[in-house]
């Protein structure tokens, strides 16, 4: 199966840290460290697939993190970070996609930018990418006997994670050597001469070691963040027809609407709440009415377009809330369907998603059947500028 995979590595104990509580476990700015490292990853355009791999002792600690997520059954590490990362592999072994990103789950600030470079890196041809950061403090050695002495910090970098790979390749470089200590995966890819390629890394993308590092990562998400609120709203008249569709869903009805595409309402304006909370406009902008493209789109495509551009914005879908406002069809059969077709599309989780419905009391131009409409917010979490 074509496209690219991340494999999150989560088996240490995070004995630096202290604690009865593995790190990845721990929270940060109210989410456990391992989900903010997942769903970076399962809100990405490019990843079809997340796949975890956990100390054999963290299941239940990983279950409870994980709660609520659609995701594979985790995989259990093994005794080295080597031998956690290869069972990883073998798991994904079955998909066989064209790359894989290997993360630390420690690294729970990895933004969508950074794993873009990664994997634009190897569709252009690399074999292996890897996240550099140049070495800026003055760097000293101090040998046995305690005396210190400075170290050129010429060409030096910090190694970052996710590290991509040909997912052939590094699946090679692991089984040939697997007697070769190594301290990450990118140190095989050199064992196995692979055409390495570096990306900028970014200094955000800081890895959780100790409790300090920990309460930092809380600083930066509170003050590096904020939250931007859109409303949409879109009407759409009743005409001959025999269903509508609604938030993504085909609902036999007694008449259809007019549009341009499918005419769903819903879903129109909860593209113009997202377009809204990242300052792009509204969604004539971006598929203007008169453009033949889009005659008949399912407005789904859409959807999906307004939540990667809130992705390059930088942004994340904290919650969404969309009221159709209507006397027929009647919505609440079809509701929990409507949130996970949301859902699936935004590739967040359904928690984040609500479609309510309600009508006029037979009032305007809704209450006579002449038509429905739709409001929608969402709430975005963006960089702050």
């Amino acid at each position: 199966m074509p496209g690219y995979a991340a494999l999150i590595v989560a088996g240490g104990t995070g004995s630096r840290m202290g604690g009865q509580t593995p790190k990845q476990y721990l929270h940060v700015a109210g989410k456990p460290v391992i989900v903010r490292a997942v769903e970076s990853f399962r809100r990405h355009p490019e990843i079809e697939a997340v796949h975890v791999v956990i100390g054999k002792d963290h299941r239940a600690a990983y279950d409870a993190a994980v709660a609520g997520l659609d995701l594979a059954p985790p995989v259990f590490g093994g005794a080295t970070r080597q031998e956690s990362v290869r069972n990883g592999l073998d798991a994904l072994a079955a998909r066989a996609p064209d790359g894989v990103l290997i993360h630390d789950a420690a690294r729970p600030l990895v933004s969508s930018g950074l794993i873009s470079s990664v994997v634009k890196a190897l569709q252009a041809g690399a074999d292996a990418a890897l996240p550099l950061l140049p070495v800026s403090d003055s760097l000293k050695h101090r040998d046995s006997s305690m005396r210190l002495r400075s170290v050129p910090r010429d060409n030096l970098f910090r190694a970052q994670t996710p590290q991509g790979f040909k997912f052939a390749r590094i699946r090679e470089a692991h089984a040939k050597f697997t007697s070769e200590p190594v301290t990450d995966d990118i140190a095989l890819a050199e064992l196995a001469g692979l055409h390495i390629a570096g990306v900028p890394g970014e200094e955000m993308n800081m890895k959780i070691t100790t409790a300090s590092d920990l309460e930092f990562a809380e600083r930066l998400l509170s003050g590096a963040t904020e939250i931007r609120t859109g409303f949409g709203f879109d009407v759409h008249r009743f005409v001959p027809g025999d269903h509508v569709w609604l938030c993504g869903v085909r609902i036999s009805h007694e008449r259809g609407l007019e549009g341009h595409s499918d005419a769903d309402a819903g879903l129109h304006a909860l593209c113009d709440a997202i377009f809204g909370a990242i300052g792009a406009g509204d969604i004539g902008q971006h598929f203007p009415p008169n453009d033949e493209r889009w005659h008949a789109a399912p407005s789904r495509n859409f959807l999906a377009y307004a939540g990667e551009l809130m992705r390059e914005h930088g942004g994340e879908l904290v919650n969404c809330d969309v009221t159709l406002i209507c006397e027929a069809p009647r919505i609440g059969p079809h509701r929990e369907r409507m949130r996970e077709t949301i859902a699936e599309i935004l590739a967040v989780d359904v928690g984040r998603v609500s479609v309510k419905a309600t009508t006029t009391e037979g009032l305007g131009f809704t209450g006579r059947n002449e038509g429905l409409a739709a409001q929608a917010v969402a709430n975005i979490r963006m960089p702050r500028s």
